[in-house]
């Protein structure tokens, strides 16, 4: 991986960050994505809501299932899943689905997005003997010329997808870029950035208040991505589940470094630049800019809320129907929801192409 990296600063000089990212995540090879599909869980470099067990992707699938109930049993839908992993998030949607509504079921097209050809491989596998509709693609071309009502859903994908490092020097913003020494260390260097760039015209929206010193990071990609993935859907809903902030909380002063991490072995680090390609490198998301994009495409936020919120307001009818009992299954809704494990660790932003956005979700994203 170091090789690749610096052979491409050797050939066109240093690297943007996402130029970097695309090396160190989603090369095909050699990318930190690429390798294992086990990243996740005691013996990967991190937990998620998946690793709890199957009571997160029952919850969604009865999310899912109101969607459709509340939008007149569409005799043909479709769930898109950006990022499915090994498939075991898919696996447990798909099995409750079937179990609580035949129906809705049967009516279903379940689509998986994953461009590397491992991970593609890893969830046809798991899902091959599951009672659905399964479509798993490299692209969304196909999707996109079908398109059908439904739902296209994330569970940490939006903190993964490509983004600058700037900083601010000399009273003016510098983006990062990586670079290598004589010894082949890599390190970063800060260039201008140009002003008709996409990247210009997102920091003139932060304005000038920074110190020198601050440091943040910054998504242009917002908008293409959810351009591309909403236009597989006639209409329906986009529902995101990951770290982040409104962008009032995001940018604050004492938030000076930003919030680069990488993971690896269930181990926090802040130095993206060290052994590429063994660690995930993310950063929280902006969930007002994305909000923002989503309204450019006439998907407007319906709900922002805390995971543990919003995973309590779906399990209350299993609450009522003694379907949360059972000690085990209590143990993970307390590992879901609880603020003091993943309940507020994660957000969850919901967009419709349907109706307005209440006034509250609009206070809470600062639009």
């Amino acid at each position: 991986m170091i090789e690749k990296i610096l052979c491409k600063i050797a050939l066109q000089g240093p690297l943007s960050f996402p130029e970097y990212l695309e090396i160190a995540l989603y090369d095909p090879i050699s990318g930190y994505y690429a390798g294992s599909s086990q990243r996740i869980g005691r013996n990967g470099d991190f937990y998620t809501s998946v690793s709890v067990g199957p009571l997160f992707g029952q919850l969604l699938a009865r999310h899912f299932l109101n969607w459709w109930e509340n939008n007149h049993r569409p005799r043909r839908w479709r769930i898109l899943e950006i990022g499915a992993n090994d498939g075991r998030l898919a696996e447990d949607i798909i099995t409750a689905l079937h179990a609580v509504s035949p129906p809705a079921w049967q009516s279903l097209e379940y689509a998986i997005l994953e461009p590397l050809p491992g991970l593609r491989a890893a969830q046809q596998d798991r899902l091959k003997n599951l009672p659905a509709k399964l479509r798993v693609s490299a692209s969304l071309t196909d999707l996109q010329q079908t398109s059908l009502p439904g739902i296209a859903f994330a569970n940490e994908v939006l903190d993964a997808l490509p983004f600058h490092l700037v900083k601010r020097m000399d009273q003016a913003w510098q983006e990062l870029y990586v670079n290598a020494d004589s010894c082949d260390r890599l390190f970063f260097s800060p260039s201008p950035i140009a002003p008709d760039s996409s990247l210009a015209a997102r920091l003139a929206k932060l304005g000038e208040k920074f110190p020198d010193g601050y440091q943040t990071e910054v998504r242009t990609n917002f908008g293409a991505f959810l351009e591309s993935v909403s236009s597989c859907l006639l209409e329906g809903s986009l529902i995101f589940f990951d770290y982040g902030f409104a962008a009032p909380e995001y940018y604050e002063d004492s938030r000076s470094n930003g919030t680069l991490r990488t993971y690896s072995n269930h181990q926090a680090g802040e130095n993206p630049l060290l052994r590429p390609g063994e660690a995930d490198i993310t950063a929280h998301v902006d969930f007002t800019d994305l909000a923002m994009a989503a309204r450019k495409l006439d998907f407007h936020p319906t709900g922002f809320s805390t995971q543990g919120s919003f995973l309590t307001h779906l399990a209350r009818p299993m609450m009522l129907n003694n379907e949360l009992s059972d000690p085990k299954a209590i143990a993970r809704f307390q590992s879901l929801t609880h603020p003091a494990h993943l309940g507020s660790r994660f957000h969850v932003i919901e967009f419709s192409s349907k109706g307005e956005s209440p006034s509250l979700i609009k206070q809470r994203l600062a639009l």
